[in-house]
C-alpha cells in the first residue's frame, strides 16, 4: 500500500471540515501547524486509519441524549412553603418528596405521584402573565373541569400540587368579579379549591391575607357533578367510539368475496361477456324445469307470510308500599357549620349543614371540603344567630326541596315550641332546638324506640306522610324527644289492638333532649 501524499490528504479533510464540522473546530484546526503526511502514517510505513480524534472533534461526533422531564418546585414556591406551609419542606426540592414531607400519613401511587409533578409544572403556568388571554382562559378551564368532581387536584388526597396551584391562583382569585367567580361562565370550582386550600386544617397554611370568599355569595348555582353519572357517560362515550370505529373499519361483502368492478378489473372481453350471459341463460332454465321442491307453479298467487302474534310484555310488578310508621322520615344528626339570615326574608335563617351525604348526591354541594345541604329554617327571631353557629342539630332529610324566597332548602331542623289552641299563632315562640347526644357525629341515623326501618328516599308530598305522623313528635317530662302513638288515629288502632306509649327518639350515642320545654311539640 503505498503512501498518501499531503495534497490528497489535506484537500479533502479540508473538505470536510468546510462542510461537515462546527467553525469552532475550524477555528481549532487552523490554529494548529499544518498537516503532514507523516502525521498520517505510522513508522512502519502503513496509513493510520485509527487515529484518535481530538477531544473537541470527539465531542461533536457524541450522541446527545434528552434528558427526563423534572418535577422540581420553583423557587417562588419553595418560598412560600417556607413561609406559610406548617412543616418546613423547604429543602426538598422535587415535588413528590415534598408532598411526603408535607403530608407523612398519605401513601401516593405511582399515578398520583406522575400527577403531583405533572401539576407543579402546569401551576407554573396559570395566570401567566406571557400567555395571551385566550390561552390563560382554556387553562383556567381546564382546571375548572378537572376540579368539578374531586376535593384536592389528586381527588381526595392532599399534596403539594394543592398548593402550587394555590400559590399562583390566590391572588388572581382576589381580582375576580363576583360573576367571574361564581357566574354562569364563572370559575365555581377553582374558587372552592381555594378557599378549602386557605382554610382546611389538612394544609394547615400559615397566611396573614387570605382570599375574601363569601360561600353564600353565589351568582349563578351549578349542580353538583354526579361522580357515577359523570363515569357512565364517559364509557359510553368509549363504547360508541369503538362501535363506530368497526363499522368504518369493516370490509363490505364485494371486498371479501374479490369481487372487481371495471374500473378495478379493467375492461373484460366481449368473449368473457358472452360466456356470462350463457351461463346465466342455462342457470335460469335449469331453476325453471326443476324448481323448488314443493314450489308453486310459475304465475299461481303466493301464499302471503302469517303475522307472528305479539306476545304481552309482562307487566312490572307494582312497588311494595310500605307500611306508615316513623321509620319512614329520614333523621340524621346534622351540624351547622355557617348560618347567616336570608337576603329576602327577615323570618328566615339560611344554615350550610353537613348531613353526612356521599360526594355528588342530589341537592348537595361542597363547603370547606365537606358534602353540605342548603337549608331554610324560620327561626329569625326566635333563636338568636350566634346559637346557630357550630352546633349539632336533628334534620329531617328526605322531604322535597322547596325554593323558599329564592333559595333552594334542602332539609328541615326540628325545634321545639310550645302546644298552642287551636286559632293560636304556633310561631310565637319559645323555641329550642333538639339536641343530639355529645358524641353524635353528622350522619348518624336518628330513630323513635320500637319504630326502626329504613326511611324512605323521598317522602311523596301526595301521601301526607309528614303530616300525618308530626303530630306524634313530643317532648316528655325528662326533656326527652319522643313519638307518641296515641296522637296519630292511623297507628294508634282501637279496641284490644290499640297501641300506646311514647317510643323515645335516638341515636346510636344515646337520646335526642330539649332544654327547657315538657309536653311541647316538636317539628
Amino acid at each position: 500500500m503505498h503512501t498518501p501524499t499531503p495534497s490528497l490528504l489535506r484537500s479533502p479533510l479540508r473538505q470536510f471540515l468546510r462542510t461537515s464540522v462546527p467553525r469552532d473546530y475550524r477555528l481549532y484546526c487552523a490554529a494548529k501547524t499544518p498537516l503532514r503526511a507523516s502525521a498520517w502514517v505510522s513508522n512502519s510505513g502503513h496509513p493510520r486509519f485509527f487515529t484518535p480524534l481530538p477531544p473537541l472533534l470527539t465531542r461533536f461526533f457524541q450522541p446527545t441524549l434528552p434528558r427526563m422531564a423534572s418535577s422540581s418546585l420553583s423557587e417562588s414556591l419553595v418560598s412560600f412553603l417556607k413561609t406559610h406551609a406548617p412543616k418546613d419542606a423547604s429543602s426538598e426540592t422535587d415535588a413528590v418528596r415534598a408532598s411526603q414531607a408535607l403530608f407523612p400519613t398519605v401513601a401516593y401511587t405511582d399515578a398520583e405521584k406522575a400527577e403531583i409533578g405533572q401539576w407543579v409544572t402546569t401551576s407554573s403556568h396559570l395566570a401567566s402573565a406571557s400567555e395571551d388571554a385566550a390561552k390563560s382562559a382554556e387553562r383556567l378551564s381546564s382546571l375548572n373541569t378537572h376540579l368539578a368532581s374531586r376535593t384536592t387536584i389528586l381527588g381526595a388526597n392532599p399534596s403539594v400540587a394543592d398548593i402550587a396551584v394555590y400559590e399562583k391562583l390566590a391572588p388572581v382569585v382576589a381580582k375576580w368579579s363576583p360573576e367571574e367567580r361564581t357566574g354562569e361562565q364563572g370559575y365555581h370550582h377553582i374558587v372552592r379549591h381555594v378557599d378549602f386550600v386557605q382554610n382546611s386544617p389538612t394544609f394547615g397554611l400559615k397566611l396573614d391575607d387570605k382570599v375574601n370568599i363569601d360561600a353564600s355569595d353565589v351568582v349563578f348555582k351549578i349542580k353538583p357533578v354526579d361522580a357515577k353519572a359523570e363515569k357512565e357517560r364517559k364509557k359510553k362515550e368509549r363504547e360508541s367510539a369503538a362501535t363506530s370505529a368497526t363499522a368504518s373499519g369493516a370490509a363490505t361483502p364485494s371486498t371479501l368475496a374479490g369481487d372487481q368492478t371495471p374500473s378495478e378489473g379493467g375492461r373484460r372481453s366481449k368473449k368473457d361477456k358472452a360466456k356470462d350471459k350463457l351461463q346465466a341463460a342455462g342457470e335460469a332454465i335449469a331453476s325453471t324445469a326443476v324448481g323448488n321442491s314443493g314450489g308453486a307453479p310459475e304465475g299461481a298467487p303466493t301464499k302471503k307470510k302469517e303475522k307472528k302474534e305479539k306476545q304481552p310484555k309482562p307487566q312490572k310488578a307494582a312497588p311494595v308500599e310500605k307500611a306508615l310508621s316513623p321509620s319512614l322520615i329520614d333523621l340524621r344528626v346534622g351540624h351547622i357549620l355557617k348560618a347567616t339570615t336570608h337576603p329576602n326574608a327577615d323570618s328566615l335563617y339560611v344554615s350550610t349543614i353537613a348531613c353526612g351525604d356521599a360526594p355528588g348526591t342530589d341537592n348537595t354541594s361542597e363547603y370547606e371540603g365537606q358534602v353540605v345541604r342548603t337549608v331554610c329554617s324560620g327561626l329569625n327571631g326566635l333563636i338568636p344567630l350566634e346559637e346557630m353557629q357550630n352546633r349539632k342539630i336533628i334534620a329531617v332529610c328526605n322531604l322535597k326541596p322547596v325554593t323558599m324566597r329564592g333559595v333552594k332548602s334542602c332539609a328541615m331542623v326540628l325545634a321545639a315550641s310550645p302546644r298552642v289552641a287551636e286559632g293560636e299563632d304556633s310561631h310565637g315562640g319559645p323555641v329550642e332546638l333538639v339536641n343530639p347526644p355529645a358524641d353524635a357525629k353528622a350522619g348518624d341515623r336518628v330513630f323513635f324506640e320500637g319504630w326502626e326501618g329504613e326511611p324512605e328516599a323521598v317522602l311523596n308530598p301526595k301521601k301526607k306522610i309528614w303530616e300525618t305522623l308530626q303530630p306524634g313528635f313530643t317532648t316528655t317530662d325528662g326533656l326527652e324527644v319522643g313519638f307518641d302513638v296515641e296522637a296519630v288515629p292511623q297507628l294508634s288502632g282501637e279496641g284490644s289492638d290499640k297501641k300506646t306509649g311514647v317510643g323515645k327518639l335516638k341515636t346510636a350515642a344515646g337520646l335526642c333532649t330539649v332544654s327547657t320545654l315538657k309536653g311541647a311539640t316538636v317539628r
